[in-house]
């Protein structure tokens, strides 16, 4: 843990030590309501929440409170009918930033230490491309990974990919009766040519009865261990695992070959699944199939809407396999918390699968399961995303169409980039602006893929940020070893108080992220401390400042905003290059 406490934390315990004093003891502990504000340091309208209950003109307990915080060192002002504008003594601004500079963790408790988050995101098909269906899962499971692991979580990925079902006995069957259909051992298109094939043997299944039919005993093939079959299948599943892989390394994704939980790895455990959940009189049969129900889930016409567990068929619903995981991540992983990053439109399924593994004992209460919806990734057209011949864009793709924009962005103006450094610029530079968009967007809303807009080296992007960063570590660079010991007893110009109050904030950023599972707040977060700099910048000369002990301050600031940009971005999974 560490032992910086933020700035903000200060004054919300003076402004509760305060009310305390003024209140009635029956109404300690009463909210301060603390924030940032234009017209102050602070603004805390606690006062006006308790007024009421106090029997007291909110104004007569704000002039109260404001009294006392003065004797603590803080000039309280009120305002209107009751709230308090708060300025913070210049001395506890600087002590707050030798205290962040002087700690690894720039302030940040891990105060998540000792649970256990289990987060399953991403989950593409084995024998299919990845998609830009697969971005949004990915890269907010992934931040969603780093900010928990930051905090202290004992955070396990999981991958939860498509390896198992009928599809599978129907593209082994197309292999097996077309055995010039090449797809092995072709590097970065071995994905496209499956994907072909895959697309080849549904038109068939579809078209022609006696090939389904043999592609249907070819999944009983499979499902019993048939050695020809399951090597074919286990070819598929470690080619596609490959073709993942690299789109992970190159999209600065977290997760690899330990992380794959295929839906195969369950499939001896459905049968008791079923069993069980009859037995228990959780499910029920229902026109061949067995199902469960949720209460209050009904569809338009009232009727109740069913779980499948198991298909008239004797196939397996999702259902099922949802299950199954469940109950492996509380009884073996040992989860105090297990998120879903799945998109929105699944969100009816988890709650039935939620409230099943809850009926049926495998979810206690003691166990927090979520589902961490999000919303569709769409063309500037606003429908979702697709090639312009109408076909779902490969993730591949939009990899390569942001770094042909950062290229051209770079190339248009002048640089000293050796050809093998603007590549790695490329490449950081274009996979933050894809990331970034996606994360600076509220998680639950669809955004626009505007690759222009994100390349964009001015506004709220990715490449802005990236920007940012080099810029203070350009300054630092410039400045070498000479930065001094920061002076606590300067007085502090505006820019530099606004500068460190948002660098203050850091640890209460990433507490929100970790509670609601939203990296655009993060983002957020970083904007505004690229923006806080820009403007300290801009009013406060940095190396002519005006005297050793100013320039040591604002160094100092310097690097501070430095290292909060680069840890932050990395929380996002963007690099943060010294040059840009």
């Amino acid at each position: 843990m560490t032992d910086v406490v933020a700035i903000f934390a200060q004054v919300e315990a003076a402004v509760s030590a305060a009310l305390a004093q003024v209140l009635p003891a029956e109404l300690a502990g009463t909210d301060p309501v603390v924030r940032r504000s234009d017209r102050a340091d602070f603004q805390a309208n606690g006062a006006l929440a308790v007024a009421k209950k106090a029997g007291v003109p909110a104004h007569a307990v704000a002039t109260d409170v404001a009294q006392e915080l003065w004797s603590s060192g803080f000039k309280t002002l009120c305002s209107g009918p009751g709230f308090l504008n708060i300025t913070v003594p210049d001395g506890v601004v600087w002590s707050a930033v030798a205290a962040r500079l002087t700690d690894a963790r720039l302030g940040v408790a891990a105060r998540r230490a000792g649970e256990r988050v289990v987060i399953d995101y991403s989950a593409p098909n084995v024998a299919k491309e990845m998609h830009v269906g697969h971005l949004r899962s990915s890269v907010i499971g992934d931040a969603l990974v780093r900010v928990l692991s930051h905090l202290g979580a004992d955070v396990v990925r999981q991958n939860h990919i498509g390896d198992w079902g009928t599809q599978f006995g129907m593209l082994i069957q197309y292999l097996d009766e077309h055995p010039d259909a090449s797809w092995k051992g072709q590097g970065a298109e071995t994905m496209s040519a499956l994907d072909v094939l895959y697309k080849a043997a549904r038109v068939e299944f579809e078209a022609n009865p006696a090939f389904a039919d043999r592609s249907r005993s070819r999944v009983v093939a499979l499902q019993s261990g048939d050695e020809a079959t399951v090597a074919v299948w286990r070819d598929l599943v470690a080619e596609s695992e490959r073709a993942f892989e690299a789109i992970y390394a190159r999209l600065g994704i977290l997760l690899d070959d330990g992380d794959f939980d295929g839906e195969s790895r369950y499939n001896d455990a459905l049968p008791g699944i079923v069993e069980e959940l009859v037995a228990k009189g959780v499910a029920t049969e229902s026109d061949g199939a067995v199902v469960t129900f949720t209460e209050g889930v009904l569809n338009p016409d009232g009727d109740p809407v069913p779980l499948i567990v198991r298909k008239k068929d004797g196939g397996f619903g999702y259902g099922a396999t949802d299950l199954a995981t469940i109950r492996l991540r509380v009884e073996e992983y040992k989860a105090d918390r297990i998120l879903y990053v799945v998109d929105a439109r699944q969100a009816l399924h988890f709650k039935m699968v939620f409230d099943t593994a809850r009926q049926a004992g495998w979810l206690p209460e003691s166990v927090h399961a979520q589902h961490v919806p999000f919303g569709t990734v769409l063309g500037k057209d606003g429908r979702p995303f697709k090639t312009r011949s109408g076909k779902t864009v490969r993730l591949a793709d939009l990899l390569d169409d942001a770094e042909n924009a950062v290229r051209a962005v770079l190339e248009a103006r002048e640089h000293d980039f050796t050809p093998d450094e603007l590549s790695v610029v490329v490449h950081v530079a274009g996979t933050a602006a894809i990331k970034y968009a996606d994360l600076s967007n509220t998680r639950t809303k669809d955004y626009v893929f505007d690759v222009d807009q994100m390349v964009a080296t001015t506004g709220n992007t990715g490449v802005y940020l990236q920007y940012a960063h080099a810029r203070v570590a350009s300054i630092l660079r410039k400045a070498g070893d000479a930065v001094g010991h920061l002076d606590a007893t300067l007085p502090a110009h505006a820019a530099e108080k606004d500068l460190a109050l948002t660098l203050d904030a850091f640890d209460a950023t990433l507490r929100d992220v970790a509670e609601t599972l939203e990296p655009h707040r993060l983002c957020g977060y970083l904007y505004d401390v690229a923006t806080a700099f820009t403007r300290f910048y801009e009013a406060c000369p940095v190396l002519k400042a005006d005297s050793p002990a100013e320039r040591a301050n604002r160094l100092a600031l310097c690097d501070l905003t430095r290292r909060t940009l680069a840890t932050g971005l990395d929380l996002l999974g963007i690099a943060a290059p010294e040059r840009l």
